[in-house]
Parts: C-alpha cells; sequence; structure tokens
C-alpha cells in the first residue's frame, strides 16, 4: 500500500507533485498557508513534502510543530536568498540545517534539481531526469526512492543526508542555466550509468 503524501506548499512545485503523484495512486492532500490545513495536512501524511520557499520553512515549522515528529519529511526546497544566490555555502545544507532544527523527523532531500513543470512526469523531452534522493534514514529514502520511480524518474540513491550539499549546488546550477544563460525550464539532469 502506498503511503499518504501531504504537501505543504500550493505553489508550482507542490501542485506538480501533486498531479504526478495523484497519477501513479498516491493519496495526497495539500495545504497552502491557512494555519489550519497545514496542521491538517501534516497530521495526516505519512511523508510531508516541504515544498514552500527556503524563507519560508522557520514560519511553517513553528505552525505544525510536533506533528511531524516520527514523519519522512521530504525536502524539495533550494537553500536560495530572495535574489537567487546560494543561502548557505558548501559546508552544510538547507536539508542538514533542516534535520537540525526537526531532529525527530526523517528528512530526505530530493526533486531540488529540476524545474516545476517537468516534476509531474519526471521527463523532458521524452527524456528521464535522474531523481537525486539523499537522507539518512534507508526506509525513508526507498520510499522516496519508489515514488520517484513511480512517476517517471529514474531514481537515484545520492547516499546521506550532507550530500544535499551537493544536490542544493545542482539545483543552484539548474536554475543558473534555465534562467541566467537563458536556456530556459526545459532542461534537466541525466545520470547515465
Amino acid at each position: 500500500m502506498k503511503p499518504k503524501i501531504g504537501i505543504i506548499g500550493s505553489g508550482n512545485v507542490g501542485t506538480a507533485l501533486r498531479r504526478g503523484l495523484e497519477g501513479t495512486g498516491y493519496t495526497v492532500q495539500s495545504a497552502g498557508r491557512d494555519p489550519n490545513g497545514l496542521l491538517t495536512t501534516a497530521a495526516w501524511g505519512e511523508i510531508l513534502i516541504l515544498a514552500v520557499p527556503f524563507g519560508a520553512i522557520d514560519d511553517v515549522l513553528r505552525q505544525v510543530g510536533d506533528t511531524i515528529n516520527g514523519k519522512i519529511l521530504l525536502d524539495v526546497t533550494n537553500a536560495l536568498t530572495p535574489d537567487y544566490q546560494l543561502a548557505l555555502g558548501c559546508t552544510t545544507s538547507g536539508a542538514e540545517e533542516l534535520q537540525r532544527k526537526v531532529p525527530k523527523a526523517k528528512v530526505v532531500k530530493a526533486f531540488n534539481t529540476m524545474f516545476a513543470q517537468n516534476m509531474s512526469t519526471g521527463k523532458v523531452k521524452g527524456e528521464k531526469l535522474t531523481l537525486f534522493v539523499a537522507g539518512d534514514d534507508g526506509t525513508a529514502k526507498n520510499l522516496v526512492l519508489s515514488a520517484g520511480r513511480d512517476i517517471g524518474f529514474d531514481p537515484v540513491d545520492a547516499g546521506p543526508l550532507k550530500n544535499a550539499r551537493w544536490m542544493e549546488t545542482l539545483g543552484y546550477f539548474n536554475i543558473q542555466l534555465g534562467y541566467t544563460l537563458k536556456m530556459g525550464t526545459e532542461i534537466g539532469f541525466k545520470l547515465v550509468h
């Protein structure tokens, strides 16, 4: 039986992941900014997808409180400043800092290295994108790898959560290629393995 997935965030990323997950048989509930909706979704989901801007994480964590304890918290954010620069260096990551803030949750990093419109299918121009998944809890990581495979990605175990440092810089590089270098959003990364 597939786990119930709660999505915290109703923007482009949250909407695309909901579409991709529901299309493959997952039961999904999502919440935007409404505090009651956030709390209800956090309490209901077995896997919680954190699909909010990096600067909103602390506020969301305050609102959901202990409801995330013991749950898989899937961090799809990129640690960027409002002007799209890396918010953290290469000695830590947003995901590692998140795990420190919620030590009783099982943080997994994934889906941050691609543009939102490619998240519902796992493909760009007919090619499967690589979904890198990093985390310290093997069971949690395997559930995320399975969900990615179900959507259509080529999921790759990217090792421990500390490897989110490199995934976040890869996500930043993807944004640079797409927007700053004007390649557009119909691009993505594929690991040949």
